[in-house]
């Protein structure tokens, strides 16, 4: 899969566990698709400080998601639910 996609789904997850600030340079980089400088200088930060704080955010993702499993058991669940009764299925889906 590809790693972006990933790291965003993750974040749906996990992204209120992350700082403000990680979440907000997360989404400007990965969701608004601004660059490290960009977003630098919208914040006025450095593009290092920037990059430290994505560096961080999507260390702190994979690492709830080795420990929760929650995105990995929400695919198991999803595959597993597929041959239910359409109504069954529904409202499991709505619950994830």
């Amino acid at each position: 899969m590809d790693k972006t996609i990933y790291l965003n789904s993750l974040f749906d997850y996990y992204g209120t566990l992350l700082t403000k600030k990680q979440q907000a340079y997360f989404k400007d980089y990965y969701f608004d698709n601004l660059t490290l400088s960009e977003i630098a200088e919208n914040e006025n930060v450095s593009r290092n400080a920037v990059y430290k704080q994505i560096q961080n955010a999507e260390n702190k993702l994979l690492y709830y998601e080795k420990n929760l499993k929650q995105y990995e058991n929400s695919k198991k669940i999803k595959k597993i639910i597929q041959n239910l009764d359409t109504k069954i299925k529904k409202q499991i889906e709505e619950l994830l």
